[in-house]
């Protein structure tokens, strides 16, 4: 499998996230999402807008198909505005989808990973880490546990 197409659809999620992230805490905080996913340029490319009606805002992902590449580019917006760079990776023999980028966290280098598992025609996980040690270890801070409803 090499694609998200197994994501177009609408999705109720079970969000949780570190409330403070790499210190090294375990206080998490949870709340619903809303998904609605659909297919563009023939497979090559998907977008999905969630949104959090008890946080009151949401976002948009963008994932375009390199064919040439055979890989992924995933671009986040939300409140805070377009995230850059794009997470880049594809998805392995097992089934997951790894997508890596260097970025900048409050000041500190870091590599954030998306990784989506435990694909079923149903559900999927959807999990966000960040290692400051170029992926040597990594800490999870946002998990979001999707359920289709359609």
């Amino acid at each position: 499998m090499n694609t998200f197409d197994f994501f177009v659809g609408t999705w109720t999620s079970k969000q949780r996230r570190l409330r403070e992230v790499l210190t090294g805490g375990d206080d998490w905080y949870e709340f619903a999402g809303m998904t609605r996913c659909w297919s563009v340029l023939d497979g090559k490319g998907n977008f999905d807008e969630v949104t959090f009606p008890e946080l009151g805002y949401g976002g948009v992902t963008l994932r375009l198909y390199d064919e040439a590449r055979d890989e992924w580019s995933l671009y986040w917006a939300g409140r805070t505005g377009l995230s850059l760079p794009p997470v880049v990776g594809r998805f392995g023999a097992d089934g997951r989808g790894v997508f890596t980028a260097d970025e900048l966290y409050e000041g500190r280098p870091i590599t954030v990973r998306f990784l989506w598992s435990e694909i079923t025609e149903t559900s999927c996980r959807w999990e966000q880490a960040f290692s400051t040690d170029q992926g040597a270890t990594w800490e999870a801070n946002w998990i979001a546990d999707f359920t289709r409803t359609s």
